[in-house]
């Protein structure tokens, strides 16, 4: 997979767009979005899927619906996997990879989880029933000014706020934060960590530095995903994944996804493990 942008810059330029402006995204700009898809990958070993959707030409009749929060876009794409360990995980990196890219190229994007109408978009995207389909975003131009209800969402989940460092990352163990003078060379990588997006703003990546490896945890938060067959939050560790690999590779510092034993045992409340980033060069 070649990721020729800057992923910093893409970071902090990304933002959820819920009003889109009636201008159409030109047809080399589309070709290049499309190459970018086909040669999607993550290091996470589980296939995406990415289902693109055109209203202007679907022939589907049933009007989709995203319940008053998305307005004017007329673009959709949508991805699907197999119900497999780590496949939230690979989707959450896949796909926020893409939405980078689409940030560095100026298009607006929206993750949509539990605000769009599932089965009239599987539907007009010609999905299966055995496969998860757990997210769509909208991806377009943004209009010139935010509608009322966009407004008040970003509020509710005060989107633009994110949590201090010594509530994210810690060092050898949950007691203990970790100082950026301490992260070093990783610094850079965390704060991408931090400015990640998630379902409604919960943020619910936490990280332990301990023997140069780096454990990727989940903090649960109790009942969030109870209205979802799976943990949507686990899509919320894919992208923090995303961030942090994807900043060190544009650094040259290469590292892989681990599994590794007994970092289940004696976590603080709610806290999961998900996985381990260890370096290889």
């Amino acid at each position: 997979m070649k990721v020729n942008f800057s992923v910093d810059e893409a970071v902090k330029k990304r933002y959820s767009v819920r009003n889109y402006s009636d201008k159409d995204i030109s047809e080399e700009l589309k070709k290049d979005i499309d190459a970018f898809v086909l040669q999607l990958d993550n290091p996470l070993g589980v296939k995406v899927h990415f289902h693109d959707l055109d209203l202007l030409t679907n022939s589907n009749d049933q009007k989709l619906g995203t319940y008053g929060v998305i307005k004017g876009a007329r673009h959709y794409i949508g991805a699907t996997v197999e119900k497999v360990p780590m496949a939230l995980e690979a989707l959450g990196y896949a796909f926020e990879t893409l939405i980078l890219y689409l940030a560095h190229k100026d298009i607006g994007t929206c993750w949509l989880g539990g605000t769009f109408d599932r089965k009239g978009f599987a539907a007009a995207m010609n999905l299966g029933e055995k496969t998860l389909f757990p997210i769509v975003s909208p991806y377009g131009y943004a209009a010139n000014k935010k509608h009322i209800k966009e407004i008040a969402m970003r509020k509710v989940v005060k989107a633009d706020q994110r949590k201090p460092w010594n509530e994210l990352f810690f060092d050898t163990d949950f007691l203990t934060p970790l100082t950026k003078e301490k992260a070093g060379e990783f610094m850079g990588a965390l704060e991408m960590v931090r400015l990640a997006p998630s379902a409604s703003n919960k943020q619910p990546w936490r990280i332990v530095w301990r023997d140069g490896i780096w454990h990727f945890y989940e903090y649960k938060t109790p009942g969030y995903s109870d209205r979802f067959t799976y943990d949507i939050q686990r899509i919320d560790m894919g992208i923090a994944a995303a961030h942090f690999d994807l900043l060190l590779r544009q650094k040259g510092k290469i590292g892989a996804f681990e599994l590794m034993e007994g970092l289940e045992n004696g976590l603080p409340q709610n806290m999961e493990y998900v996985f381990s980033w260890k370096p290889m060069i």
